[in-house]
């Protein structure tokens, strides 16, 4: 009878520890995915940030080394990213595969012109810094014009502004959540030996050794959680970047290591002081209040 109710509180224990450490490398997880999305959300706003150009509209009587001359100008600069030099013939082919239809058979001559497309850094992206820019280019003796989505750029800076605040709000309640819902399962492993607790604090323990092997397992099982939550989130890193390689998700290691080091961190941390307050709280209780 013994051995068979000892086999029962074996299995018990082991399954106890087992849902203790899902909780927490899911709740990890889900706190590491959410760093990953801090991480990116700069690399995500500025991909599509960098999709809108500049257009400069050339005069015709700019020839080709002038050009070429203006391109490098502006390569040079700091805010841009790449340059295009589009031709007039080019504008032509790409309007009628547009439209479907060639206007200079009947205007009989091509009225586009050379253009040359800067691609701006993602930081300069906005209102004020694009209206800059268009003010510097537009009084150039090689220039007609300058052209970009005044609208699309508002939208996107706007939009941008309000994805990055939303995070922020959101990563900050997750990681209360995260902390709830660790502390939460510690406290209950905690709360299934709260008569051994008692028993060795009668028997003359003090509190600092009894609370000793209840953190250092605790502990283990969080180091055991976090590396379950770290070995997913390589996983679904490396499955995002083979997804979408353009977003450079695993280029800076140093950031990628720093938050892997924190998800370590947070599961030996809140696993201890979890630990440490739910045994605190029981090592306090009186013997009836056991019962309660």
């Amino acid at each position: 009878m013994s051995k068979s109710f000892e086999k029962y509180q074996k299995r018990r224990l082991r399954s106890s520890y087992i849902s203790v450490v899902i909780s927490i490398s899911l709740v990890l997880f889900l706190l590491g995915v959410l760093g990953l999305l801090v991480l990116n959300t700069k690399k995500v706003s500025n991909y599509f940030k960098e999709s809108a150009a500049i257009t400069l509209f050339l005069k015709n009587d700019v020839n080709r080394d002038q050009i070429l001359n203006l391109q490098v100008s502006i390569d040079e600069q700091s805010f841009t990213k790449s340059t295009k030099f589009i031709s007039k013939e080019e504008a032509a082919e790409i309007y009628k595969k547009a439209n479907g239809e060639d206007f200079m058979d009947f205007l009989g001559y091509n009225p586009l012109e050379n253009s040359i497309d800067i691609y701006v850094k993602g930081d300069f992206v906005s209102p004020e810094k694009m209206e800059e820019i268009e003010q510097i280019y537009k009084t150039n003796q090689y220039v007609s014009s300058v052209s970009y989505d005044k609208p699309l750029i508002d939208l996107l800076t706007k939009n941008v502004r309000r994805i990055s605040l939303f995070i922020l709000v959101f990563c900050g309640l997750a990681t209360l959540v995260v902390v709830v819902l660790i502390n939460s399962s510690i406290r209950l492993s905690v709360y299934s030996k709260r008569f051994t607790i008692k028993t060795m604090q009668m028997v003359g323990a003090t509190k600092r050794f009894i609370r000793k092997p209840f953190i250092w397992n605790s502990v283990k099982l969080g180091i055991i959680g976090a590396v379950l939550a770290i070995i997913e989130l390589a996983l679904l890193l490396y499955y995002m970047n083979a997804t979408f390689p353009e977003f450079g998700m695993i280029d800076n290691r140093i950031e990628l290591a720093s938050l892997f080091g924190i998800i370590f961190g947070m599961g030996i941390l809140i696993t201890w002081i979890s630990t440490f307050l739910a045994t605190q709280r029981f090592l306090n209780l009186r013997t009836d209040e056991l019962y309660y």
